[in-house]
């Protein structure tokens, strides 16, 4: 089989806040090139690196905002993330937590940190990824994935290399812990200093690596620091990567929806008409209430 190899390795742009709870570099889409098309089926990937935020008596967050067409992963590696839903769902998202959120048809939701957390504050990390929904699927009922870090199944690494948790996908026989509606492979590869994985998706399905910890080199040739994104080409189905040192690394890789993306703000349909339709959705109240 042949070698899939690096396309780009992009640095972190500027940090931006969303709300006054997340401060994120964008990847995905990004001026590199990684637009919705390129990396379907994701659709944005936005990266809470490592960041101190001091003591709250008032969580910090994002207010109620809608979402309809795909689905928010969002991944909690520091700190611990509260949320709230027009259907009356919520949750603590805690350390090593995921929140797999569809919002299909339409949703209103807010996410901030969680109470008690905020009142000592800390270093925050997470990751949320929006995951594109086939135009089939669009119209599903709204629901949640919550998984605890205690049910993300795990694969061992031989000769104490580390070890890859499975959210989605499947990792060497091991089954990940959510489910989707196209195939998504979502790994957290843990690392120790010397330690390698090794990861086969077919060609066509779109691949990147986001280190959060350490640093790596993949095919023992691109090196890949700390708080960047390797891009992996469309060009084979077999790479490995080596931890220069411990390291924690977001692998995602997925089958592309080959269908038309028209995307405005936190909706994503297939034609403008569609998302004309959303926002009046929206505006006459079909995604139901929730408080600010």
């Amino acid at each position: 089989m042949k070698t899939r190899t690096v396309e780009l390795v992009a640095s972190p742009r500027e940090p931006h806040f969303v709300g006054d709870g997340f401060r994120v570099h964008n990847f995905i889409p990004s001026s590199y090139g990684m637009d919705m098309q390129r990396m379907s089926p994701f659709l944005m990937l936005d990266y809470n690196s490592t960041y101190a935020f001091p003591p709250s008596n008032k969580p910090k967050g994002v207010g109620v905002h809608p979402h309809k067409g795909f689905e928010t992963v969002t991944i909690a590696y520091k700190g611990k993330v509260a949320h709230h839903d027009s259907s009356g769902g919520g949750g603590v998202i805690g350390e090593g937590d995921i929140q797999w959120m569809t919002a299909a048809k339409g949703i209103l939701h807010k996410e901030y940190h969680d109470k008690e957390w905020s009142k000592t504050g800390g270093d925050f990390q997470m990751v949320q990824l929006w995951v594109n929904l086939p135009a089939k699927d669009k119209k599903s009922d709204p629901k949640y994935q919550a998984i605890k870090n205690e049910d993300v199944p795990v694969h061992t690494l031989p000769e104490g290399a580390g070890s890859v948790e499975v959210i989605a996908g499947d990792y060497k026989g091991t089954t990940g812990a959510a489910s989707t509606f196209t195939p998504v492979h979502l790994f957290n590869a843990k690392l120790h200093k010397g330690g390698t994985a090794e990861f086969q998706f077919p060609e066509n399905y779109n691949t990147a690596l986001l280190v959060l910890e350490g640093s790596i080199v993949v095919n023992g040739k691109e090196k890949t620091p700390t708080d960047h994104l390797a891009l992996m080409a469309n060009d084979g189905e077999n790479f490995n990567i080596e931890a220069t040192e411990d390291a924690l690394v977001l692998v995602l890789s997925g089958e592309p929806i080959n269908e038309p993306i028209a995307a405005q703000g936190p909706f994503v349909m297939n034609t403008r008409a569609e998302l004309i339709e959303a926002f009046n959705d929206f505006n006459i109240g079909k995604f139901g209430y929730l408080e600010d």
